[in-house]
């Protein structure tokens, strides 16, 4: 479709990212790894791909090293191709000396570089959410209904709807009217339908649709964060639609929603399709051997490339790239992330000489309700607990946070140790 190629795809790399903490302590949040093999930027970098959105930008500020090195390996285009993938790093400059102060902000701070892509369009995406969306028909809703600007919708339940930004539509998909993250029961029942007794609030899923005209005009008044200013004051002056998307779509904001989400993509009847023909999830291309499994049982797992499993025991869990688990170890209810490189053999006898555990997860392990990250060094006979209604604490090797244990990339675990 044509006017696909008048569309910046622009993905906002997000802050400092401290709710997914430790998993962010040495990279930013879309780099964060996603169902074993995947990271969160893949998402709305497959999705444009699928719309052939040619021009995309991403920005990007805190540990944002790995995620360069992702997005270089992964999606660089040739000369041939038409449009490019352009980084879009915060740094100081003669218009400003600060970090991004919210996703308007960064936005406002990297508008010579935005201008110059030349659209007519700015479609803004966030780094950190799980979903599936034709972007062509949303730009083309977007155009037919003559709007401003255009949110993405979705209807959502009473439960999950004090996080979110709700909003109020009337019969022509304009938005009437916005909250952000309400927490007062009368707001609640002026923005609540009865159309839908399950999911009675239409809330905003932060996906945006600008003339770049517009953009750049709402820009000039120094908002901060789009959710919170813009979006209220545009609806006041401007046409702003909404655009009502009912397919599955999570944020994955918090250690609870991640460790959530990977594990039901291991289920028979996982809500999210990794497995679809016609609009697969691209991601750096690796050229591991298949995973090896001696003696061991599986049940509900999602394994990635290039594992080895020794007579072990791995229930309900997602196992990433390069995992290796030992003997007799059983695992349930976790996510076991793997590694960035095998282990030599003069890698091992160091690791002998130091004491030291190789990288995976020892022998006779003991592990429930883990997220276990990449490069970590567990022990034999470790032991893990699930406890549900543990406080958040940081330990030498660990870090409970929502009940969840996360050993952190390149921890240690020694022999023995009980979480």
């Amino acid at each position: 479709m044509p006017y696909m190629k008048d569309v910046l795809g622009l993905i906002l790399g997000g802050g400092q990212g401290t709710r997914l903490y430790p998993l962010t302590k040495e990279r930013s949040k879309p780099a964060v790894p996603l169902a074993g093999k995947y990271r969160l930027i893949d998402i709305p970098m497959s999705n444009c791909f699928h719309a052939d959105i040619e021009k995309i930008a991403i920005l990007t500020q805190f540990n944002s090293a790995s995620l360069h090195r992702h997005i270089w390996s992964t999606y660089t285009r040739d000369q041939f191709s038409p449009g490019w993938v352009q980084i879009l790093a915060a740094e100081q400059t003669p218009r400003s000396a600060d970090w991004y102060q919210g996703t308007a902000d960064a936005v406002r701070k990297q508008w010579v570089e935005i201008k110059q892509a030349g659209t007519k369009y700015v479609l803004i995406l966030a780094g950190d959410h799980l979903y599936r969306m034709n972007y062509r028909d949303f730009v083309a809703k977007h155009i037919e209904s003559g709007a401003d600007i255009s949110v993405a919708v979705q209807p959502v339940s009473r439960e999950t709807v004090g996080g979110l930004g709700i909003l109020k539509m009337n019969n022509d998909n304009i938005i009437t009217a916005f909250a952000e993250k309400p927490k007062k029961p009368e707001v609640l029942k002026d923005f609540e339908s009865t159309a839908n007794a399950d999911k009675p609030f239409l809330a905003s899923m932060g996906i945006y649709v600008f003339n770049t005209d517009v953009l750049q005009a709402v820009l000039e008044e120094e908002y901060v964060d789009f959710g919170r200013d813009i979006l209220p004051q545009s609806i006041k002056k401007r046409r702003v639609c909404g655009y009502v998307f009912d397919g599955y779509w999570e944020d994955i904001g918090t250690i609870r929603r991640f460790f959530e989400v990977n594990l039901q993509m291991a289920k028979l009847d996982a809500p999210f399709d990794f497995y679809d023909a016609q609009a697969p999830i691209y991601t750096h291309a690796r050229f591991l051997p298949g995973s090896e499994m001696h003696n061991t049982r599986l049940d509900e797992v999602l394994l990635a490339d290039g594992c080895r499993l020794y007579d072990a025991s791995v229930r309900e869990c997602v196992v990433g790239l390069r995992a290796i688990i030992g003997k007799e170890a059983s695992i349930q209810s976790s996510i076991i992330m793997g590694a960035d490189y095998y282990e030599t053999d003069e890698d091992r006898a160091e690791n002998a000489r130091r004491k030291r555990p190789d990288i995976g997860i020892g022998p006779n392990a003991v592990i429930k309700g883990a997220i276990i990250d990449k490069n970590a060094r567990l022990g034999s006979n470790v032991t893990i607990r699930y406890i549900p209604d543990r406080p958040d604490e940081e330990g030498d090797c660990f870090v409970a946070r929502d009940g969840i244990i996360i050993v952190p990339k390149n921890a240690v675990v020694p022999d023995g140790t009980v979480i």
